[in-house]
Order: C-alpha cells, then structure tokens, then sequence
C-alpha cells in the first residue's frame, strides 16, 4: 500500500512533540506541510523560542546547525544529512583566524550561511535582512565580513565610513544571474520591477529596482501595485508570492533559479527523517558556546 506522506508527517509530527520549519527556497509541498516558512533570520527565532522538543529544519546543513546552537536541549534533526552550502564551504576557521591576526582591531561579521565553527571565530552572525543594521550597530570602524562578498559588498556601498574587509565567497546560484537577462526582461516588459537578493553580482544589484531577502523581496512585492515582476533570488519563494498574490506575473532570470541543496529535500525525507529520529545535529559544547555568542549577538544587535 502506497504511503501517504503528508497525513503520515502530520501524524508523527503530533506523536513526536516537534516542529517542523522550511527555508522559502524548499520545494512547495514541502512548505505546505511546514509549521513555519521563512527566511534565516525569521527560521532562527522560531527555532529558538518554540516549546517543541524536536526541531525538523527542512532547509541546508548550517541553518539545522544554528537552531541546535540556539536550543542545545532540543532534538535537532535534517532530513538530507548532504544539503549543505557552497558558500558557506568557502569559509574556513583557519582562515577566519588569519584574517583576525592581520586585522585586530576589528570584529567579525558571519553572514549566518556559514559553518559552526567559522561561527565560533566570529564576534557576531548577521542574515541579508539584518547586516545593515547590524554593521551600522557596531561602534568598530573595521568589519571582516563573510563568506559572502555580494552582501558585503552591497552594506558597504551604504556604510563608505567603514572599513570591510570582505571573504571571496559567493552563492552558486545567484551567481547564475547576469545583467542582460534583467535588459532582456526590461525590453519584453517595459513595466516590470526587478527585485533581487543582495547575494546577487554587483551589475545585477544596479539593474535592480528592489534590493532585499527573500522575506523583504516577498513582502515588497506583496506591498506593490504593479502586476508584473522579475524575482532574483531562489525560485522557491514563488510559492508564496503566488499563493499572497494569484493575480500577478513572476518571471526568473535566465527562466530558472534552483539551488540543488535546497531542493534535495522530499516528502519522503521529511517521513523517514520522523520516523527514524535522523539525522541529528550534533556538536562539540565548547564550539556551540562559542557559536552561541555570535548568534546570541545577532538578535540582540539585529533587533
């Protein structure tokens, strides 16, 4: 007999005290049978103030990993133990730590798409909704910032009184993105609105009408009276576009943008992940104080 995933997840959802969170970029039945859909910064409050005993974080490895940093007592679990992030593979704790011994006087800023323990060398996380906040918050005049040099990039264009000293990470898929696909579109559709994810290149970012994450990209979008919009960032977030707004057009750079991490996660995955109790995050106490603080940090700064 086959399996009927989703009344299968619900039921031992329930029998399993847990919560079940999605990132905007899963696929869509996985967000319909989600608890909470959102963006980092928004997944990691759920995940640190929720009363379940059992996290199921449908998403990539480092977002599982910073909900077990948060909630140590909780069971955390991943569906796909191999969803992770090339970005956040680009950093490295040596070389967090090289950085530091070249630049003492100033702090350090992980963009939350990172390891546990490039999180553990750092003064403070931040997400794409809330780093310009953040760096403007810090009183230091020097900021490294990582992995990420698209979203460092972009919050010093804002702060040109700071100094940042940017890693030369970058995410695979916005990467994708190039300028002439935002013209082309621009040409097609005279009255189309360009929205884009800071982590896209810097000529993406100009040729954008709205820079911002995923959950401001879904919210201007949902705020705007226009009909007709061109969405640079991850194509999982159209689920909730379309579901907030049927009656408008959305359109994809290049007429795709999936991040194969993200989209590793199935249904049957969220089952057995349940069912079994797999695949658990686990860390080192000592590293997980130490990532504690700068996550710690980031909602108290990020606000």
């Amino acid at each position: 007999m086959e399996i009927n995933f989703k009344n299968e997840i619900l039921r031992l959802k329930k029998e399993k005290n847990s919560i079940i969170l999605a990132h905007y970029y899963q696929r869509p039945d996985i967000q319909d049978i989600a608890d909470a859909v959102g963006d980092s910064y928004y997944l990691s409050k759920i995940a640190k103030d929720c009363e379940e005993n059992t996290i199921v974080f449908c998403g990539v490895k480092f977002m599982a990993e910073s909900a077990k940093i948060l909630s140590p007592k909780k069971t955390v679990l991943i569906p796909v133990i191999e969803a992770g992030c090339p970005m956040a593979d680009m950093a490295d704790a040596d070389g967090v730590r090289e950085l530091k011994r070249k630049h003492p006087s100033a702090k350090v800023v992980c963009y939350i798409n990172s390891s546990a323990e490039v999180k553990a060398m750092s003064d403070i996380c931040c997400t794409s909704s809330n780093a310009l906040k953040i760096a403007k918050n810090l009183k230091e005049e020097e900021i490294i910032f990582l992995p990420d040099r698209n979203l460092g990039q972009y919050i010093s264009e804002q702060i040109p009184e700071k100094k940042f000293i940017l890693w030369n990470g970058f995410c695979i898929t916005h990467k994708k993105v190039k300028p002439e696909e935002l013209t082309k579109a621009k040409n097609l559709h005279p009255d189309i609105l360009i929205a884009a994810h800071p982590e896209c290149e810097k000529s993406v970012r100009d040729a954008a009408d709205f820079i911002g994450s995923t959950g401001e990209i879904i919210s201007f979008v949902n705020k705007s009276s226009n009909k007709r919009f061109l969405i640079a960032t991850e194509e999982g977030v159209l689920h909730k576009m379309k579901l907030n707004d049927p009656d408008k057009e959305f359109y994809i750079p290049g007429g795709g943008m999936s991040c194969i991490n993200m989209k590793k996660t199935y249904l049957k995955d969220v089952y057995n992940c349940l069912l079994n109790m797999e695949y658990k995050i686990e860390l080192d106490e000592d590293l997980r104080q130490k990532a504690f603080n700068a996550l710690s940090n980031m909602h108290k700064l990020g606000g």
